[in-house]
């Protein structure tokens, strides 16, 4: 017979009340089952844990050293309950959040600032990296989710498209392009472009290479190991221009002005793992579709 929490309540009701009568009392048991399954337990355990008489019980010496060890257990076993209780209502967790945009505004700030509300004491850490890095760490489970530009599909992770944000060329003030409301690829074609060795540099040296490469010239691009704000003063400086995400134009750099690319989007995915069970997880995933699903919605006008 495999030792139940039951029984350890048993004996330490019998312990405590010195009677099987008043244990069963206080447990709402009938006296006979507590007797009955103390002796099963006795006889299980190879050893006697009460003294019996006509007065009541008294426990032996293996009888305490069974109370003290299962006091113990049960405190154990209501702290266990207690926090995976906790855990299952998102009163408490953690989450590691893999990024690629800038969190500075946009989706992904909106995102991050409404779960936060909504659920303060789950503790968030976030990790910079590329696409590849941060599908490997999912998978890994070192990460819970990554949100990363594009729509391909991961083998072995989930993916699901988000929001968009244009892309925008950052150009030096005093910049002949500067004159423009929106720029077309064609008035790019000659300009040399500057990167970061960092995340995202590799991304946007990518794209670049994509949309340049088709105009005629080979693109000047420059990789500057340089984080992405020196980046931004580099340009100031006249070092060359590069390509933001639209979330990164709410970075005010003295020197500096954004153009937006004529009908060019960067679309932006979340990736996770399907076996991912946190909690925690998954109310931000909830929350996300809720999002997403609210700016797809047409906004609604009334005439005059």
């Amino acid at each position: 017979m495999p030792i139940q929490v039951r029984h350890i309540n048993y004996v330490i009701a019998a312990a405590d009340h010195g009677s099987f009568r008043r244990a069963g009392a206080a447990l709402g048991v009938q006296e006979s089952a507590i007797s009955r399954r103390i002796r099963d337990l006795e006889e299980r355990l190879g050893a006697a844990l009460f003294v019996r008489s006509h007065s009541g019980v008294q426990l032996t010496f293996a009888g305490k050293q069974f109370v003290e060890r299962g006091r113990k257990a049960l405190s154990e076993i209501s702290l266990a309950k207690t926090e995976v209780a906790a855990i299952g209502r998102v009163g408490d967790g953690e989450l590691k959040i893999g990024i690629l945009s800038s969190l500075g505004s946009g989706f992904l700030s909106d995102l991050i600032q409404g779960f936060s509300k909504s659920y303060s004491a789950v503790r968030m850490s976030f990790v910079d990296g590329d696409q590849i890095e941060h599908v490997a760490a999912i998978r890994q489970r070192q990460l819970d989710v990554a949100f990363v530009t594009g729509t391909l599909e991961w083998p072995g992770c989930e993916t699901e498209y988000l929001w968009s944000e244009r892309v925008f060329a950052v150009l030096p003030e005093g910049h002949s392009l500067t004159s423009l409301e929106a720029l077309e690829w064609k008035d790019l074609a000659d300009e040399r472009f500057i990167v970061s060795e960092v995340v995202p540099g590799q991304e946007i040296y990518n794209y670049l290479v994509q949309h340049l490469a088709g105009l005629g010239q080979s693109p000047k691009i420059l990789p500057q190991n340089v984080g992405r704000h020196n980046l931004l003063s580099l340009v100031a400086l006249g070092q060359g221009l590069t390509l933001a995400s639209e979330g990164i134009t709410t970075t005010q750099v003295p020197g500096v002005v954004y153009r937006p690319i004529a009908n060019e989007t960067l679309p932006y995915s979340m990736v996770w793992s399907s076996q991912n069970d946190n909690p925690a997880f998954l109310r931000l995933i909830e929350l996300a579709r809720s999002m997403a699903a609210a700016a797809l919605k047409p906004v609604k006008t009334t005439s005059a």
